[in-house]
């Protein structure tokens, strides 16, 4: 596994800008499925202007203590109701759902 604390505080950046969905899904094309090295800042540059926001004001706040402190206690709060890594879903408070490949079991539960 590669260090991806820049894209996961990078995360809470999306979602002041709303655009989180082609964020993360394009940060997971580039892990996973494209094999890049997402710990390395011209990786992370990519995927931020692939989804149109701005480089420099991203890489500002994801280096902002604001920014890290969020994303601990994010990470705590994950870990206190059960998670261990991602992506982890929960639907209604405590079901939990871990994994892609687990997303179409929340979907029926959703009733899709």
């Amino acid at each position: 596994p590669v260090n991806s604390v820049k894209v996961m505080r990078g995360a809470l950046v999306a979602i002041e800008a709303d655009c989180l969905v082609a964020y993360a899904r394009r940060a997971f094309e580039r892990y996973w499925g494209e094999l890049a090295d997402i710990s390395q800042d011209a990786e992370v540059q990519g995927i931020v202007e692939a989804v149109g926001l701005e480089v420099d004001g991203f890489f500002a706040k994801i280096n902002d203590q604001a920014y890290k402190d969020r994303l601990k206690e994010n990470t705590a709060e994950c870990m206190a109701r059960g998670g261990f890594g991602s992506p982890t879903l929960f639907l209604d408070g405590d079901d939990m759902y871990f994994g892609n490949d687990r997303i179409p079991l929340l979907v029926a539960k959703l009733g899709g």
